[in-house]
Parts: structure tokens; sequence; C-alpha cells
């Protein structure tokens, strides 16, 4: 395309008073004597630029949306306005918050990254030191619920952002180098050709890799190896069979480690901020022979209904080891970090503090770079830091004492407890984000768990809470993973409605029942 600013070009303007047309011809010059002839004046044209292309136009608000934002007005401002008994000013802002956030989670008016740190900003101006207006209206026995606007801030920071950013490092090298598509084919190689048992074997190696990827990273990687599977089954239940397995795995998977999906790191940090420490290896050993069992009672029921016995499938994947100085140097860095996660119990050197270690060697060493960088899922990050701000502020406003006395937990028990606030989360996580869903109960439950001292364990409650979010699967919208594996074409809304209800209530039943009890057996809990 010619440029309109190059004086080469046919187009080009050239400047006033010694430009003319290029296809008019030139003047005749006048005789010596004869009277000039007059040249009708033309306007001067200029280049109008057409809007850049690449500009996206902003989506206009759907009427969920706008229902959102009028609905996350009113419930701000109702606590502002209305005076509201046994609650100072602190937690009644905080609970303005509180109310904004659930509604513009649940909508989706602004994005879910720009709620959490809407919730941070709200915070930091509202209940904290730094605060415009007065938290404490005056009331100098409100000043204890008033915490310093460094401490909003720092959630940014958290060392369980640091933990997740090592986990999303060690992630976007799996893709760079390829280690994640060759650990699948090295896996399935041992699994026959009969299609339950090759589902099977999918099924641990997407929940495998989302132990360490995100959920949303591994369902697309597998994917691109499922394709060609699905092409090679005739159409029907088989194949929905097999597409489905793919985000379930995803899904369970991510249960097994703190770094699996964002409501377990929520988990740890709303513990964090109360002073309880879950090492990476605790909550493994607390979840992953849960997350084993739900994967293998998900198959059963998958293979009983979806894929035939005599299905069979042939799969030809070949392992190419990427083995340049640079992706060994990532395999080294990788398996150290995740080995040191898992041994946190014998060296002592806290989960956090490993997490960071793969960040500062993998750019030093320049196995990855500022490129890669940007590739991590910052959104995700923001979105976590956002959930643990709003703990601090439940805690610190006395907002949880409030909620504690407006309800008779102490009449319900630790089971009814738990299992009450299990069931709302896998509930509210089938509808919404598991991270919206994680932010918006993980935060109240420890706080909650957290005034009612001994007679409930906190550790149990937080847990069983984030595994709960993790179960939510039903609808495409629950879960990123499930959208990828609607966009397919090969799975109906039922058919995942009916599997995503049967594996996450049956599963959720043994989380809040049976799980806190054999945890305490085992010592994990108190």
């Amino acid at each position: 395309m010619s440029n309109p600013y190059n004086p080469q070009s046919e187009n080009a303007i050239e400047p006033s008073g010694v430009s003319r047309e290029r296809n008019e011809p030139a003047a005749v010059q006048p005789q010596s004597g004869a009277a000039a002839p007059k040249r009708a004046k033309r306007p001067i044209r200029t280049l109008r630029p057409k809007p850049p292309s690449n500009v996206k136009k902003t989506a206009p608000l759907g009427l969920k949306e706008k229902i959102g934002l009028v609905l996350g007005a009113i419930v701000f401002l109702v606590p502002l306005l209305v005076d509201i008994p046994n609650l100072g000013e602190p937690g009644e802002r905080m609970l303005a918050i509180f109310l904004l956030a659930i509604v513009f989670w649940i909508t989706e008016p602004i994005p879910l990254t720009a709620t959490a740190v809407l919730v941070i900003g709200l915070e930091v101006l509202l209940v904290s030191t730094g605060s415009p207006f007065d938290p404490t209206s005056g009331d100098p026995s409100q000043a204890e619920h008033v915490a310093k606007y460094s401490e909003y801030f720092a959630t940014l920071a958290n060392p369980t952002i640091i933990l997740f950013m090592g986990g999303f490092m060690i992630a976007e090298g799996a893709e760079k180098f390829s280690l994640d598509r060759n650990l699948a084919a090295v896996m399935l190689k041992p699994f026959p050709e009969k299609a339950r048992l090759t589902t099977l074997g999918l099924m641990l190696i997407t929940a495998l890799l989302s132990m360490f990827m995100s959920n949303t990273a591994t369902t697309a990687t597998m994917f691109t190896v499922v394709i060609p599977i699905l092409a090679a089954l005739p159409k029907g239940r088989a194949r929905a069979g097999v597409a489905l397995s793919i985000p379930l795995a995803a899904n369970v998977g991510g249960i097994g480690t703190p770094v699996g999906t964002p409501p377990n790191a929520i988990a740890v940090g709303a513990l964090a901020a109360q002073g309880i420490h879950v090492s990476f290896g605790q909550w493994m050993m607390m979840a992953v022979p849960f997350m084993l069992v739900v994967l293998f009672l998900s198959w059963l029921f998958l293979s009983a209904v979806f894929i035939p016995r005599d299905a069979v499938i042939h799969i030809e994947m070949t392992s190419q080891w990427n083995k340049t100085p640079k992706a060994v140097l990532f395999y080294i860095i990788a398996g150290s970090t995740i080995l040191l996660w898992m041994t946190e119990s014998l060296h002592g050197i806290s989960s956090n503090v490993v997490g960071f270690l793969p960040v500062v060697a993998l750019l030093c060493l320049k196995v990855m770079s500022g490129e890669d960088i940007k590739s991590i899922d910052w959104p995700v990050l923001w979105l976590v830091a956002g959930g643990i701000a709003m703990g601090e502020g439940i805690g610190n406003t006395g907002l949880d004492q409030f909620l504690v006395n407006s309800v008779p937990w102490d009449s319900l028990g630790a089971v009814l407890i738990v299992a009450l606030l299990g069931f709302v989360g896998f509930a509210i996580a089938n509808v919404i984000s598991h991270s919206a869903s994680a932010n918006l109960l993980v935060p109240l439950a420890v706080s909650l768990a957290v005034s009612l001292g001994d007679s409930v364990d906190t550790v149990t409650v937080a847990c069983a809470v984030a595994i709960a979010c993790s179960l939510g699967m039903s609808l495409p919208i629950s879960t990123p993973p499930n959208a990828i594996a609607y966009a397919t074409g090969e799975i109906s809304v039922k058919q995942m409605a009916l599997l995503g209800m049967v594996v996450g209530t049956a599963a959720t039943v043994t989380l809040v029942f049976a799980l806190p009890q054999l945890w305490a057996l085992m010592g994990f809990v108190s």
C-alpha cells in the first residue's frame, strides 16, 4: 500500500504553492506581452486517515450486565446510608464492598479481575488508614477495626501470589518446550486401544498436568491430542464421552495442589492471613487421594453411560523431546521446583519461597524471557489477590463477628457448617466462575471458622469450601475447560449437565460428610 506521506508515492501531497495534480497537464507558459490566463482555484484536499482497523469496539452491555450495575449500586449504598445495629462504621463500609463484589462477580458488568481490583481500591479508600473519609466517623472505639492501607496493597504481592506465579512460569515453560505434549505421548503408551482404557489414560494425564498447570491451558493442550481421536470415532455418545473426559479431569485434577486452581490458592492465602500455614505437601496429602477416587468413579460413570465396551481408539503419538541447552535447564529447574514443593516437610523451605525460585532461575539463566512473563495469566493473580484482600477486610472491620452473631452457627455443629458452606460453594460455582465463587465464600468461611473457635476446624472449612468450588462443572459457563470442550461441537448441554451434576453432587457429599473425619483421623487437621 502506498504511503501518503512518501513524496515518491503517486498519491503524495506536495508542498503548498508548488503542487499540482499529477494528472493535470502542465500550464502553458504565456507568450511575452500576453496576459497570463487566470487559473481556477481548487480547494486544498487533505488526507483523512481512517481509524486503525485493530481497535476493538467495546461490546454493549447486555441486560444481565445492566441489571448488575444498577443492583450493585443499590446494595453498595444501602449499608452506607442505613445504620445497621451492632455493626460499626468500618463494618458497614466493608459490608457495602462485600455486597457489591457479590453482585459484580455474579452478573459480570465488568471483568472479574476488575472487580477484584475494585475491592482492593475500595478497601483502601473506605476502611483503611489511607481513607480520605474517616472510617471511624469520630468514634475512637472503632480504630481497632481500621487497618493500614499497606495491608490491602500488600495482597498484590502476597506470598500466595508468588507461589502461583512460580506455577504459571513452569506451565508456560512446559508449553514453550513441548514438555506437556511429550509427557502425554509417553504416558499414553501403556494404555491399550480399547476406548474405555484409553479414556482412563487421557483422564489421568490431564489430571496430572492440571495439578501444576492451569485447568484452561491443560484442557487446550489435551484437546490437540484428542481432536484426531474424536475424528476417528463414530459420531455419537462415544465421541461425547471422550470429549467430556478432558474438562472433567482438568477440573478434578486441579484440586490436587495449591497451584492447581485459583480456589486452592485463595484458601491457602486466607489461612495464611489468619496465621495458619498449609504446606504444599499437606495440601496434596489431603486432596490427592480424594481427587483420584473422584477421577476413577467419574471414569466408571462416563464409560457406562457414554462409551460402548467394544469401542476402539487408535492413537499414534510420538515424543520428540527438545534437547537444546535451554530446554534441558528448564527440565531440571521445573523438576527441582516440584520436588522441593512436595518435600517441604523435610527441608523446611516454604512453598511460597520455592515458588519464586523458578521465576528467578529461568529469567537469570535466559531460559525464559520478558515475552514469556507477558504470557503469564496475570488476571488470575489479580483475582486471587482480590479474594485475599476480601478476607482481610472482613476480618479487620469486624464484619466476621457481625455475621457470626447474626446466625446461630453454634447450634448447627461443625458437620452442618461444613456441609452448608460446601453445598453453597458447589451450587454457585456451576453458574459463576470457580475463582469468583471461591473469592466470595472462602474468606467468609475462614473468618467464620476463626470466630467460632474450637467448635469447627478452620483448615477443614477452608479446604472443603475451596474444593467444593472446583466441583461445579455442570454447564459450559461453569468453567473455561467446559467451554473449550463444548466448542468442539461434540457435546450437548444436556450431556454435560448430566455428568457434571452426578459427579459434582456425589463428590461434594463425600467431601463435606466423609473427608473432614478422615482428615482428622489421619492427623492432617485438628
